[in-house]
């Protein structure tokens, strides 16, 4: 087994995975992600500031890490649809991410299947004037597809199913011998918002894997465009969740202050949302009059948004709207090791910048914001007190940026290697395996959403219909990032 970097990984048997799931289920350590390829499963356990890879040879079955640990329900039935893998003693079964539609079923296990069109069945709700509303996977707004299922008395929502996939692009398989540029590319294009946070996961763990260490310019400017992702999705969200609340004026403001945002990194990076910048070895370098224009624009926005949080904290129709709604409790939040916004308003204190403390952070100065309340506007706070954290890396990212060169050759050779990325959603997991060519045998990406989109479901119930878009506007979780 080649090594694996910079966390261990190690080979187990059935009565070691089990144990860990005892491990998991006593809430001693957190699901950090569950894969599996065409001979065996993974499963990486996050204990504080220490992560551990085990992997279990498997046949046709493994011991169900669901049936006792719910946050790995989906990622089994994601297995499954892919490798055929069946979970043992699993209480649920329904296939994820296979819709019936492909040309073959467990498109990559080593004997892929006929084609399974069984009709999906949604779970029971047993009650009296209950009705089901369905709603999607076409929305009336430009986004994504997904399909919701209310059940409901009268207003007040009794049960909340998700039915994801309709964005499944194959990525897996796309990624399994692709070269180093071809697969950095795709990491970036997996879930749009999140461009930079994939791109340096992927690059990070492709360096641990080959043991490269990108020069230090490459660093702060990964953080650099790190920061203006964030700035621009918490601006896009906090005028979103006001727009929900019938609060146009919110919305607009942060509209624009996003376009700004995007612009810059346009000026500076080539691309509104830095795709492809990020790479193996380091970054594409900046423009200086990008640099400049950055520095501009972050003394615009801190004038002009201390204004807006006024307005915000200020406005009774919409505290009435987000203060109580959609409470998310800390123990499910520690439990399903919630990243970002979503578990940081429930109180789980993690942040992978400052835990892992990965260069440049390690070197600036920046609070993780913490709340309690759970509710719609404790993730609206949360998202507030960020943007002003990340106001402050950028003006000492700026400050500290090195001269030198922006990216340092890699030669690719065989190797394992994994890292964990802070993106403005969360943690996001990228786990690499290389062949002796340097190609990619096997990636696995995982978006913080897997964690986030069960926990939806929960916090929708006991409230009232008209309030699911301030609650999933509010969680923003990524269909394309969780489809793969």
């Amino acid at each position: 087994m080649p090594e694996h970097r910079p966390f261990p990984r190690a080979l187990v048997d059935a009565k070691t995975w089990r144990a860990a799931i005892a491990e998991l289920e006593a809430g001693h350590v957190s699901l950090l992600s569950l894969w599996a390829e065409p001979k065996s499963v993974h499963m990486a356990l996050l204990e504080e500031r220490s992560v551990a890879v085990l992997s279990l040879p498997v046949i046709n079955t493994f011991p169900s890490v669901g049936a006792r640990h719910a946050p790995a329900i989906r990622l089994e039935r994601a297995i499954h649809d892919l490798y055929g893998f069946v979970p043992e003693d699993a209480d649920d079964t329904r296939p994820w991410l296979d819709h019936g539609r492909w040309s073959s079923s467990q498109p990559l296990s080593a004997t892929p299947a006929l084609p399974d069109a069984s009709p999906y069945t949604f779970l029971d709700v047993d009650g009296e004037n209950l009705h089901q509303i369905p709603v999607g996977p076409v929305h009336a707004g430009i986004i994504e597809p997904g399909h919701f299922r209310f059940t409901a008395s009268g207003e007040t929502v009794v049960r909340l199913e998700e039915r994801l996939g309709y964005v499944h692009k194959g990525i897996d398989g796309l990624f399994a011998g692709a070269t180093l540029a071809r697969a950095a590319s795709l990491s970036s294009h997996v879930s749009g918002d999140s461009a930079v946070a994939y791109g340096i996961a992927f690059s990070c763990a492709v360096e641990a894997a080959l043991n490269v260490s990108p020069p230090p310019r490459a660093l702060y400017l990964r953080a650099l465009m790190a920061e203006l992702e964030r700035l621009a999705n918490h601006f896009g969200d906090f005028g979103a969740i006001c727009n929900d609340a019938s609060f146009s004026l919110m919305h607009a403001h942060c509209g624009i202050l996003r376009e700004e945002i995007l612009r810059a990194a346009s000026a500076a990076f080539g691309h509104r949302l830095m795709m492809d910048c990020v790479m193996p070895g380091g970054v594409a370098d900046a423009y200086p009059a990008g640099i400049t224009k950055i520095e501009m624009l972050v003394g615009e926005i801190e004038r002009r948004f201390p204004a807006l949080v006024e307005v915000y904290d200020a406005t009774a129709s919409l505290q009435d709207r987000t203060v109580g709604t959609g409470i998310l409790r800390p123990e499910l939040a520690k439990r399903f090791a919630a990243g970002g916004y979503v578990g940081r308003a429930s109180a789980r204190n993690f942040d992978v910048r400052r835990d892992f403390a990965y260069a440049p952070y390690d070197q600036l100065s920046f609070e993780v914001p913490v709340r309690e309340a759970g509710d719609v506007d404790a993730r609206v706070w949360i998202r507030v007190r960020e943007i002003e954290q990340s106001l402050s890396l950028v003006k000492q990212i700026v400050a500290k940026l090195p001269s030198g060169p922006a990216r340092v050759e890699v030669v690719a050779t065989a190797g394992e290697g994994m890292a964990i990325a802070e993106g403005f959603r969360g943690d996001v997991v990228a786990w690499v395996r290389l062949n002796g060519d340097g190609t990619i045998a096997r990636c696995h990406l995982r978006d913080p959403s897997w964690f986030q989109w069960p926990l939806l479901e929960v916090v929708i119930e006991g409230n009232i219909v008209a309030d699911f878009p301030l609650c999933n506007k509010s969680f923003n979780c990524s269909y394309s990032g969780h489809d793969l």
